[in-house]
């Protein structure tokens, strides 16, 4: 009996159109069968945001070679939901997302729309995973992130993993003799620390831009922030439990009499 092809959604937050995504798919297509659905414009720090008020458009359009695609008017997040319910009509095998353009590891994961994405998928029970480089630049060299993307993945489709399955990679900026390979890491504890800019625009009214600095304070050497400056791909498993639970066996100490 034939062995049933892998179905691999593919999606991003940087748009459909970002050198990212056509990496990512080059990266993943010798590993099943791609199918895309990604936003048609940028939604970089929508986090985890749905479409409620307005109506979603979605399109096919013919920009990767011998692969289906479509883009959508909302939120990574409603690509994901679009995608399973009127384009694929179930579950796919695994969502990978990205490649991003720039860094999210530590607190990053919370902004991500990258994350979000592959966040959503993994509430349905389909294993997924984020892809990160920390290159910002539109023309980045995605060599060594497609070839981190393409381990991962076949990976992921080779283990018996449980539902919920979320990963988050991101990959240093490295030539492919400085990269040391993966490293399982956890979210450092590091934020950024921000301001906002005021300005006033030709008509004398304020105006301002979110700036800031980024701040580590964890000195642990297996955190994602140490693996990625030291020249290793950090993959953080991730869960979206957000129960404290050393917390909540406090409080059902503490305050039994509530």
């Amino acid at each position: 009996m034939a062995t049933k092809e892998r179905v691999i959604l593919v999606t991003n937050d940087d748009g459909i159109t970002a050198p990212g995504i056509r990496a990512l798919i080059e990266a993943v297509k010798p590993l099943g069968k791609v199918v895309v659905v990604a936003p048609d414009s940028p939604q970089s720090g929508k986090g985890h945001a749905i479409t409620i008020g307005t109506p979603l458009r979605l399109n096919q359009v013919d920009i990767f070679e011998g692969i289906e695609a479509w883009q959508c008017s909302g939120t990574p997040v409603d690509c994901v939901k679009l995608a399973r319910d009127k384009i694929l009509h179930g579950k796919p095998d695994i969502c990978v997302s990205g490649i991003n353009h720039g860094a999210n590891h530590s607190i990053n994961v919370i902004y991500s729309g990258t994350m979000s994405a592959a966040m959503e998928a993994a509430i349905e029970g389909i294993p997924s995973v984020g892809f990160s480089f920390l290159e910002y630049s539109y023309d980045a060299d995605f060599t060594l992130p497609k070839k981190v993307a393409y381990q991962v993945t076949k990976r992921m489709l080779e283990s018996d993993l449980p539902p919920g399955t979320l990963f988050n990679v991101n990959i240093p900026i490295a030539s492919e003799h400085e990269f040391k390979g993966l490293k399982i890491s956890r979210q450092a504890d590091a934020k950024w620390v921000e301001e906002f800019d005021e300005r006033r625009d030709p008509h004398g009214k304020k105006y301002y831009w979110l700036t800031g600095e980024f701040k580590n304070r964890d000195t642990g050497e297996d955190t994602d922030v140490w693996a990625l400056d030291n020249n290793y791909a950090s993959i953080v498993p991730v869960q979206f439990d957000l129960t404290n639970y050393s917390l909540k066996k406090k409080l059902e100490e503490d305050w039994k009499d509530l």
